[in-house]
C-alpha cells in the first residue's frame, strides 16, 4: 500500500459555488476530511443534520457550535468548539454545526472518523462532500 497525502491549509475541492471548500482523505479503517467555510458565502449554506461514524473534530480556525440531535432549533444540547479545540464524538450521533468566523472570514475544522465514511469517497477516489441543506443534493 502506498502512503496518500493531502492538504488541510487550504482545502481545494468546491463543494457547492463559492464554497464549502473540502479536502478528504479515505483509508481501511478511517477518513479524513478538513472543510472550510469562508465569508461571505459562508452563512448562506444551512447545515443538515447527520450521523456516521465514530468522530474526532478538531477546529483549527473560526469556531462552531455543534448542536446534538436532529433539530437546531431544538437541540439535545451542544458543545462549543473554538480554535484548537477538539471534541470527539460518538457513533451515530445526530449532530449540525453553526459556524463562527475567524477575522479573516474561515472557519476550518478536521474531522477524522472511524469507520470511513462513505460521503468522503473510497481510498483513492476521495470527493468534496459537506452535509448542506441545499436542496440541490450535498455532493460535488
Amino acid at each position: 500500500m502506498e502512503c496518500q497525502v493531502f492538504s488541510f491549509a487550504d482545502p481545494d475541492q468546491e463543494v457547492l459555488p463559492d464554497g464549502p471548500y473540502m479536502s478528504a482523505v479515505v483509508g481501511e479503517a478511517l477518513s479524513v476530511g478538513v472543510v472550510t467555510f469562508r465569508l461571505p458565502r459562508g452563512p448562506e449554506v444551512a447545515p443538515k443534520s447527520h450521523a456516521h461514524g465514530e468522530e474526532l473534530t478538531f477546529q483549527l480556525r473560526g469556531g462552531c457550535t455543534e448542536n446534538l440531535g436532529d433539530s437546531v432549533e431544538t437541540p439535545d444540547g451542544s458543545v462549543e468548539l473554538e480554535a484548537g479545540r477538539a471534541m470527539l464524538m460518538p457513533a451515530e450521533q445526530p449532530h449540525l454545526g453553526l459556524n463562527r468566523y475567524d477575522d479573516a472570514g474561515w472557519r476550518l475544522r478536521l474531522n477524522v472518523v472511524s469507520p470511513p465514511r462513505a460521503e468522503y469517497g473510497a481510498r483513492g477516489a476521495p470527493r468534496a462532500y459537506c452535509p448542506t441543506d441545499t436542496g440541490k443534493g450535498e455532493e460535488a
